[in-house]
């Protein structure tokens, strides 16, 4: 299994993305955990006041990932976008923990850092610029494992810097290194990664801004994304109310809830090189329909659950099932505008902002109607609504491919 990664990271461009994309999740790992906690304990901000930032921040993200994606294209370099994009995850950093003021923190959030968050999109049109030129056994693992890269820093990194910040008057070092990691992005950029290869002019898509923005509201890509919407969504309802269940339910402790989503994460890491292998012998289709079934069946066994022993049992299934959403639908969402590298791309952005938006709508339907436990099962309904549009769409090409 490892060898097919081994042969993908031999290509230059393929490894110093991986690396960059490593360092990008440093940066929101040593910050996301603790943002909260600086913004509404620190700078004061109302829980009201920091939703509605949070809000506009997801919004102007997803813009900036769809623009910068177009213009990438559009120029066939997404070597200076990168560039570009990491000044600004070094300027937000750097201007929330350096003016460490209320008004320094909202332009840092609102203006500079959503901008740097379209960096993710960015380094997988990157790779894809590449890997289309690289054999088929290669191409099939690449974004599983540069994928990979970003569920590593979130095992190693949210503890790390809260046990070097635990004595700390305040959490803001984190910002420093968050900054400290955008410094790296930009160092692995300007001096290690390759000009992407040129393309003719006669070959090199030319597509005007307006016909692209078109591009994504096809009403094919539309459904589609709207339905991977629907399965990523899992991944935030079992964020919402895992903690929930398991402490007000299974009568279980902070601590499980640590140890739980901890145990998960490593798995992750380890069944994303096992979907990347599966994926070129039975398709995205079929392979992202089981990896979100196991997840669904997941949630809604969770919402069974009745003690802590029987959600550590169930950490195999949900680190199978999240590895398989976190990593498949990444190229799946890229094929639906195959020819644009950097529009195809973006969707990735626009999943995660759609998928938190039908989260938030389950969690308060769930809620309103039933406890966490039924919150949990409806958020497996979702997916499994989500697979079932997947199938009834592509499942028969799928089928004849294979």
């Amino acid at each position: 299994m490892l060898s097919m990664y081994a042969a993908a990271f031999r290509h230059t461009p393929i490894r110093v993305s991986a690396i960059a994309i490593f360092f990008f999740g440093l940066a929101g790992a040593a910050t996301t955990p603790f943002q909260s906690v600086i913004a509404i304990q620190e700078f004061g901000l109302s829980d009201a006041a920091y939703s509605a930032v949070i809000l506009f921040a997801a919004i102007i993200n997803v813009v900036a990932s769809v623009v910068i994606g177009i213009f990438s294209d559009r120029l066939g370099d997404y070597r200076r976008a990168l560039l570009m994009v990491s000044c600004f995850g070094i300027a937000g950093s750097g201007l929330i923990y350096f003016g460490a003021n209320t008004v320094s923190f909202l332009i840092g959030l609102l203006a500079l850092l959503p901008i740097f968050g379209a960096l993710n999109s960015l380094i997988f049109a990157n790779v894809r610029a590449y890997a289309v030129t690289l054999p088929g056994n290669e191409f099939a693992g690449i974004n599983a494992a540069v994928r990979a890269m970003i569920s590593l820093s979130w095992v190693l990194v949210p503890g790390l810097v809260g046990m070097f910040l635990a004595h700390a008057g305040s959490m803001l070092p984190a910002y420093l290194i968050a900054m400290a990691a955008c410094v790296v992005c930009f160092g692995l950029f300007q001096f290690a990664l390759p000009p992407t290869p040129l393309v003719s002019s006669e070959l090199k898509p030319k597509v005007p801004f307006m016909a692209s923005i078109k591009r994504i509201a096809r009403p094919g890509v539309v459904i589609r994304l709207l339905a991977i919407s629907l399965i990523t969504s899992m991944l935030h309802v079992n964020a919402a109310v895992l903690p929930l269940v398991t402490t007000d339910i299974a009568g279980g402790t902070l601590t499980d809830v640590g140890v739980i989503i901890g145990m998960v994460a490593v798995l992750e890491i380890v069944f994303i090189f096992f979907w990347g292998r599966m994926e070129p012998k039975y398709g995205p289709v079929r392979t992202i329909g089981a990896g979100s079934i196991l997840y669904a069946a997941y949630l809604i066994l969770l919402g069974q659950s009745s003690s802590p022993m029987h959600i550590y049992a169930l950490c195999l299934i949900s680190g199978l099932g999240a590895a398989a959403i976190i990593s498949l639908p990444i190229t799946y969402l890229q094929e639906l505008i195959p020819d644009l590298a950097g529009l195809g791309s973006s969707l990735i952005s626009v999943n995660l902002f759609v998928s938190a938006g039908i989260s938030a709508i389950l969690f308060a339907l769930g809620t309103y109607v039933s406890d966490y436990a039924g919150t949990s099962i409806l958020g497996g309904l979702a997916g499994i609504l989500g697979v079932a549009l997947v199938y009834g769409l592509d499942g028969r090409r799928a089928a004849t491919v294979n």
